[in-house]
This record gives structure tokens, sequence and C-alpha cells, in this order.
């Protein structure tokens, strides 16, 4: 029953993020707000829904490591194994200002919950009190107002979409939908998955960084690799890079102020192989004159990630 259920909870986690994203894109074109912005706000933050929305729930209660390896873990799925995939498609080329400020962000995130965590900087209480939080939150604002530059400039990595405009009534009834789905979906999956720890006799934390992560991860899978078949490389390597950083320092930040977060066994490692993640595709983008993730590159992360992958069962 647990698998049926933790099934049915992705899919009503997907599809309340798609509806979500559709209601509040209609209202916001509904009150002429620019395409750009919509794209940079309302459907960035639509594809971080899932985890934010099992975070919170997950936070509530009192499921801590499945909060903290779901954000993990789901940023590097998101590295290794969805801009892994995008590359065996298409060649995905990198922005200047991707390989300045975007990657080194990712990267800074993974970092900055691999040092919170360990106790050495703002707490000295190991993982994530809610002072590291706010701070986290703090980071979040400020990589808001760095995404509305790049929309001003025109640098942003957003996909030309015509949002079109959708009537009050049914856009607010839009939104209240994917709520509920959202809602129920992480509530099933939460339960279902500590159901699932003990039922393994593992620890909620392998769950959280293997299953929960995956199924979170679906729409930031469903966008690159769709992306990246239509050669667009700005969408898929952007949507993966501002989910990793929206998961960090917006899923991470406001479920540490909603509950501290206690340090757990693989914590280290798991935010170590996410920083990996951020700096193996800061290597090779940033290294000669192309500065494309190439289907050599792709295949390489999947290789890392397997080994990932390979030494959580091992440690079982």
């Amino acid at each position: 029953m647990d698998y049926l259920l933790i099934i049915a909870g992705f899919v009503l986690l997907t599809g309340g993020a798609n509806i979500l994203i559709n209601g509040a894109t209609g209202l916001a074109a509904k009150f002429n707000i620019s395409n750009l912005v919509i794209g940079l706000t309302v459907v960035a933050f639509g594809t971080s829904a899932p985890e934010l929305v099992v975070n919170v729930v997950a936070a509530i209660e009192g499921s801590n490591e499945i909060a903290i390896t779901n954000v993990l873990g789901s940023n590097s799925i998101n590295t290794f194994v969805i801009l892994g995939l995008a590359a065996l498609f298409y060649p995905l080329l990198a922005q200047r200002s991707t390989i300045r400020v975007e990657i080194p962000l990712s990267l800074f995130a993974a970092l900055a919950v691999l040092v919170l965590g360990s106790g050495m900087v703002l707490s000295p209480v190991k993982g994530l009190s809610r002072l590291d939080g706010f701070f986290l939150l703090a980071c979040f604002v400020g990589f808001l107002l760095y995404i509305f530059y790049l929309g001003k400039k025109g640098k942003a990595p957003v996909e030309e979409e015509d949002y079109k405009p959708m009537g009050i009534a049914r856009a607010v009834l839009f939104v209240l939908g994917g709520l509920a789905g959202l809602g129920i979906g992480a509530e099933m999956i939460v339960r279902s998955a500590v159901n699932l720890a003990v039922s393994w006799g593992v620890s909620q934390a392998v769950v959280g960084v293997t299953v929960v992560a995956l199924g979170t991860s679906l729409p930031e899978l469903a966008t690159s690799v769709a992306a990246a078949y239509k050669k667009s490389s700005d969408i898929a390597v952007g949507n993966i890079l501002g989910s990793n950083i929206f998961n960090v320092f917006l899923v991470l930040g406001v479920s540490a102020v909603i509950r501290p977060l206690p340090m757990y066994p693989n914590l280290m490692a798991d935010a170590a192989v996410a920083a990996l993640g951020s700096l193996l595709l800061l290597l090779f983008v940033g290294i000669g004159k192309k500065h494309t993730l190439n289907r050599t590159h792709g295949i390489l992360l999947l290789i890392v990630y397997a080994a990932y992958l390979s030494w959580i069962i091992a440690t079982l």
C-alpha cells in the first residue's frame, strides 16, 4: 500500500504543480505582468513547489531527515542525472553569466549547507538552526534581485512563452486546486516514505535522498530534457541551476525556520556530493572556448551519480 500511496503522491504532486503554474501564470497575465517576470518567478517557483511543500510537511511532522535529504538528493539528481541526460540529447551551451554567477552560486548553496550543517558558523549546533534558515532566506532574496537584474538586461534563461490571461475565478480555482494537490500529495509521500524506511530497515535519510528526491525532481526532468530536445540550452541549464538555488535558499530556509533540522549521519557526504555536481559542471563548461556540456560530460555525470547511488546501497 505504501508503494501505491507514494506513486499516487508523486502524481498529485506533479499534477498539482502544473495546475498551480497554469493558474498563477494566467492570473499574472490577467494583471498585465510581463512574460519575463512570470517566467522568472511564477514558473521557476512552480518547478520547486514539490520540494517546498514536501519539506514543509516533513518539517511540521518532525521528519527532519526527509526535509534535508529531499533537497540535497534533488539537487544531486538535477545536476548529475537530469543535466547528464539532457546533454545526451543535445550539447548544452552555457552563457557567460551562467559560468560566472549561477554555477558558482549553486556551488555556494551546497557548500553553505555543508558548512552550516557542521556547526562551524552562525550556530554551534550541528544541523540547520532557525538562524541558519534566516541566512538562507536572505541569500534567496539576493538571488531574486539578481534574476530581476538579468531579466531587465534580457539575459535571463527564460523560455519565450506567451502566457495567456485567465479569468480570475478560474485562475483562483486552479491555484487552490494545485495547492490542494501539492498538499495532499506531499502528505502521502512523507508518511509513505517514513513507513518505507521502517519496512526496509533503513533511515529516513536514505529514502529521502533517493526515492523522495527523484519524485520531486520530475518537473525539472521533464522541463530540461524537453528543452534540450528543442535545442534550448539556456532553458535546460538555467532551469536546473535555478531549481538548485531555489531548493537550498528557499526550501531549506523555510524548512529550518519552521523547525530546526538536526544533523544526520550522512549529511556531510550528501552535501559534498551536491557541491561536487556544481563543481564538475563549472569545470566542464568553464574550461575551453566552447563552454558546452557535451555528451561525454553527460556520461561522466551519470557515472558519478551511479557510483554515489552504489555507495548509498552498499552502506545500508
